[in-house]
């Protein structure tokens, strides 16, 4: 019988989520340095694509919870401007990119990707998308460990430029 994501038990080896995310790991590590139209096999195709120079080098994803629920990432980096205190600019974002995977416990560190350097994605990740030119995506640099074992569904972006 299949796997539930309400299982208190989670084998890191059978998280159709870890799964995904360590092939796209993968995949980007072979180009950085090392059925559907759209869909996250059709992502990390276009992200290997023998097609040379094709640019792409980033996954985009959206990760759920449990419950069915967005999961929005939290970070903050610090901005100097001039002689001046440095400060916090606080980010959030609903789209990631996958940094690194531990595949023993199925962790990953994940960056928060953001449309043009805005600070908020809104209430949801058709807010924070939606009439957004793809070229606008933009790493942050901010980046945060999650255990893939607490989500049940990812829905991947096409396969982009973002470095």
């Amino acid at each position: 019988m299949g796997r539930n994501c309400n299982d208190d038990i989670q084998d890191a080896g059978k998280n159709c989520v870890c799964d995904v995310v360590r092939a796209i790991a993968d995949a980007q590590d072979n180009v950085v340095d090392q059925d559907c139209d759209v869909s996250c096999a059709q992502s990390i195709r276009d992200l290997v694509s023998p097609v040379s120079g094709n640019g792409l080098d980033t996954v985009p994803f959206i990760l759920y919870d449990k419950k069915g629920k967005p999961f929005k990432g939290y970070g903050a980096e610090v901005r100097r401007q001039g002689g001046g205190p440095a400060r916090f600019d606080c980010f959030d974002s609903y789209i990631f990119r996958v940094s690194e995977i531990d595949d023993e416990d199925c962790c990953a560190v994940l960056e928060l990707l953001v449309f043009d350097n805005d600070e908020s994605a809104g209430h949801d990740p058709c807010e924070q998308i939606d009439n957004e030119e793809v070229s606008g995506l933009e790493r942050t640099g901010i980046c945060i460990t999650v255990d893939l074992s607490c989500f049940c569904a990812i829905t991947c972006l096409p396969a982009v430029s973002v470095m």
